[in-house]
C-alpha cells in the first residue's frame, strides 16, 4: 500500500513538475509520443500550452487533411508555428479550406514553412497568407509554381516578415525583389538561392532598402555584376553571406564587402575571379569572421 501511495504521489506531483520543465525543451514530435506513455503524462501534457503552439507535419503523408484536422481543434487556437516541409498530399484546396473554416485559429501564426510543397501555387499562397497577418517567417523553398503574383499576395497580406526563404523558386523575377524591398525594410534574413531570373536592379533595391539584413544567401546565382556585389558593403548588420558561384565577383568587389565588419560566415566557393588579394582584404576587414570557404 505504501508503494502505491508513493507512486500516486509521484504521478500527481513530481511528473507534472518535471514535464513542465522538459516540455519546453523537447521537439513537438517527442512530446506527442509521450502522450501515449501513461495517463498521467497524457493529462499533464494536454494541459501544457507550449505543446499546442506548433504543428509539425514535416515529410508526412496526408498532410493537408492532417493540418485541417489539427487546426480545427480548440487546443490549437493559438498556434504560432506550422511546418509542412516536404509534406505530401497538400495543395491549394487544403489552404483554401483553412481560410474558410479555420481563420480564427491562424490569426496568431508567426512562422510558416512550405518548403518542397510542390502542389501549392500562387492561389494557395493567397489563401494562407490572408489568414496570417502576424506572420514573421515564411519559407517556400523549391516551389516552381510560385510566381511574382504569389509574392504580391504575401507582401499585401503579411506586413511583418523578417525572415524570407524563396530558395529554388525559379519563376520569381526582379519584380519579386522590388516588392520585398518596398514592403519589408525590416527584413533580417533573405534566401534567394537558385532564383535564376533575378537581376542587378532587383538586388540593388534590396541592398539599398533592407538595411537590417543579417543573413543574405545568393548561392548559385551567377548573373549579378561586380558593381552590385560592391553595394553589399552598405549592409552594416550582415553576419552571414553566401556568394558561392558568384562568377562576376572580383577582388575589388570583395574589398568593398570587407567593409561588413560584423560578418561571421562567408562562402566564396566557385568565385573564380577572386584571388589572394580579395581574401586578404576580407581577413583584414572582417575580424569577426569564423567561417570562410574559398576555392573551386
Amino acid at each position: 500500500m505504501e508503494g502505491e501511495e508513493q507512486t500516486s504521489l509521484w504521478n500527481k506531483e513530481t511528473v507534472p513538475k518535471v514535464m513542465k520543465i522538459v516540455s519546453t525543451r523537447l521537439p513537438q514530435r517527442d512530446l506527442i509520443s509521450l502522450l501515449l506513455v501513461s495517463p498521467w503524462l497524457h493529462r499533464t501534457l494536454l494541459s501544457s500550452p507550449s505543446l499546442w503552439l506548433a504543428i509539425d507535419l514535416r515529410e508526412m503523408n496526408n498532410a493537408g487533411d492532417r493540418l485541417i484536422a489539427a487546426v480545427s481543434l480548440p487546443r490549437y487556437q493559438h498556434v504560432k508555428q506550422i511546418s509542412l516541409e516536404f509534406a505530401r498530399d497538400i495543395d491549394d484546396g487544403h489552404l483554401e479550406i483553412l481560410k474558410n473554416k479555420c481563420l480564427d485559429s491562424l490569426q496568431g501564426l508567426e512562422s510558416l514553412n512550405l518548403n518542397g510543397c510542390q502542389k501549392i501555387s500562387d492561389k494557395g499562397i493567397e489563401a494562407i497568407t490572408s489568414c496570417c497577418h502576424k506572420l514573421k517567417v515564411f519559407s517556400i523553398y523549391w516551389n516552381v509554381r510560385a510566381t511574382d503574383i504569389g509574392v504580391k499576395h504575401l507582401v499585401t497580406n503579411c506586413k511583418h516578415i523578417i525572415d524570407l526563404n524563396l530558395s529554388g523558386c525559379k519563376n520569381l523575377s526582379e519584380r519579386s525583389l522590388q516588392l520585398v524591398a518596398d514592403h519589408y525594410q525590416e527584413l533580417e534574413s533573405l534566401n534567394l538561392t537558385r532564383c535564376v531570373k533575378m537581376t542587378d536592379s532587383g538586388l540593388q533595391q534590396i541592398l539599398i532598402r533592407c538595411s537590417f539584413l543579417r543573413s543574405l544567401n545568393l548561392y548559385a546565382l551567377s548573373s549579378f555584376t561586380d558593381e552590385t556585389y560592391k553595394k553589399i558593403s552598405v549592409l552594416s548588420h550582415l553576419r552571414f553571406l553566401d556568394l558561392c558561384g558568384a562568377q562576376n565577383l572580383s577582388d575589388e568587389g570583395l574589398s568593398c564587402i570587407a567593409k561588413c565588419k560584423n560578418l561571421v560566415s562567408l562562402n566564396l566557393t566557385w568565385c573564380v575571379r577572386v584571388t589572394d588579394m580579395g581574401v586578404i582584404a576580407i581577413a583584414e576587414g572582417c575580424t569577426s569572421l569564423e567561417f570562410l570557404s574559398w576555392g573551386n
